[in-house]
């Protein structure tokens, strides 16, 4: 039940802040309602029947106490300044039976006589025995009559409304600064400038702010002085191998040639593990330029002696800005690893993402997390014609991760069109498909 409740409050500050005011200004309203009713109303109410009894009473008495000829000008007095129509003349009316707060409490025997409510011609009439007569008074159905479903509805509008737009001001002054930082965090990759937070307000937004700008500033360092000093060892470490190789040319025939094979395997594997390091410190601090997508990714492809095969799914003029080095090195990539685990790949370019699918195993759904970490393989994988530095899918990520772009994993479950020959053949995936996604600039 609070995972249900959790999953339907809403997403943004605001509206959580105004669901929680307007909440909390209801139940007051609803309170000061029932307490405005039973202390101010209800003893109000009680008052003013007192009042109203007390004026028919003293009506019918003086009615009875003057001349006959003086009473028709009484009569018309309280119509007009009492809104009162007395008469001795009786009418046979029926019982009212209604629920007007003012005449249920003369009818509870507020008069202290016996009297009857009627109703006829709009009016309640109240039937006063006095002396010798038996008079009838009529009363407006809604004289006094007390009103507390509307002001409920007063309190709780207008509260309702103030409460909504002070939350309003309030909030938006906490939520812009905080906007601000969540999207200066979202850019944020580490290896780029970024403008520093406007460190004003109030003192905890400022403490946030001087906090983020420090906390960014210590990042980019750390990340900067991790890049120079990797890609500092890789090109130093080039000097001792060439060394190596040359020694081991120079090495005379009667060493065993199987152990030579073996020295140059190690030496290959390690000058792999530089190079890669080289292109990720290069492709991290890369800035973006501008070019046309799909020949940027034919001459990639140019560069592997295996068909891949491409589907286009963008006008071949369409221009995106991005790092082409950083782009180049994950396509490149990917493309190796669809190579080097399936066998034959596909390539979709559409206008702000490339999609990469091989027709090999596919990868585990309990393994997709873990493939991007470094010398992480498969156990599928581990041999000697699928080996590698083991560093491939884990430089993919952290370019991805500097740059912005982001890399899913997924199922090539997919048919695919392919141009062969100039025939159109449809190819059934059943391998891994990685999606490359990044924003179009055309």
């Amino acid at each position: 039940m609070t995972e249900l409740l959790s999953l339907r409050a809403p997403a943004s500050l605001l509206a959580r802040t105004n669901l929680t005011l307007g909440v909390s200004s209801m139940l007051i309203a609803v309170i000061s309602t029932i307490a405005l009713y039973a202390f101010v109303i209800d003893p109000i109410a009680e008052r003013s029947a007192d009042d109203e009894a007390a004026l028919l009473v003293l009506s019918a008495q003086t009615w009875v106490e003057l001349p006959p000829a003086a009473r028709p000008y009484f009569e018309l007095e309280l119509a007009q300044n009492h809104d009162l129509i007395i008469s001795s003349a009786l009418q046979q009316l029926p019982i009212y039976e209604g629920l007007q707060t003012q005449i249920v409490l003369l009818q509870q025997q507020r008069l202290g006589i016996d009297m009857v409510l009627l109703e006829g011609d709009d009016l309640i009439w109240v039937e006063v025995p006095m002396a010798e007569y038996r008079l009838q008074i009529g009363v407006p159905p809604d004289r006094r009559d007390t009103q507390p479903l509307y002001v409920a509805i007063i309190i709780v509008g207008l509260g309702a409304a103030i409460v909504f737009f002070t939350s309003l001001f309030v909030v938006q002054r906490v939520n812009r600064p905080l906007v601000k930082i969540a999207k200066q965090a979202e850019r944020f990759r580490g290896l780029e400038t970024i403008e520093p937070l406007a460190e004003t307000g109030p003192r905890e937004l400022v403490s946030l702010a001087r906090n983020f700008n420090t906390m960014a500033s210590e990042i980019s360092v750390l990340l900067a002085n991790r890049t120079t000093l990797m890609a500092g060892i890789s090109h130093d470490l080039r000097t001792p191998l060439t060394r190596m190789r040359l020694a081991l040319a120079l090495l005379p025939e009667t060493i065993d040639a199987e152990l030579i094979r073996r020295f140059e395997h190690n030496l290959e594997t390690m000058d792999e593990l530089i190079g890669d390091a080289l292109r990720f410190a290069k492709g991290t601090s890369e800035k973006d330029q501008e070019f046309e997508l799909v020949a940027f990714v034919e001459d990639i492809l140019s560069t592997f002696e295996q068909n891949v095969a491409l589907k286009i799914r963008v006008s071949r003029d369409h221009r995106v800005i991005l790092a082409p080095n950083a782009f180049s090195r994950v396509l490149t990539n990917l493309i190796a690893n669809g190579i080097k685990h399936g066998g034959q790949v596909f390539l979709t370019v559409r206008a702000n993402s490339v999609v990469v699918s091989d027709d090999g195993p596919g990868i585990p759904e309990d393994q997709r997390g873990q493939i991007f970490q470094p010398f992480f393989r498969l156990d599928r994988s581990r041999s000697a014609a699928t080996g590698g530095s083991g560093l491939g899918l884990a430089i993919v990520d952290q370019l991805c991760q500097a740059h912005g772009w982001t890399i899913d994993v997924g199922d090539a479950a997919t048919s695919m069109n392919q141009n062969a020959s100039n025939t159109q053949a449809v190819t059934q995936l059943t391998g891994a498909q990685f999606t490359l996604s990044f924003a179009a600039n055309d």
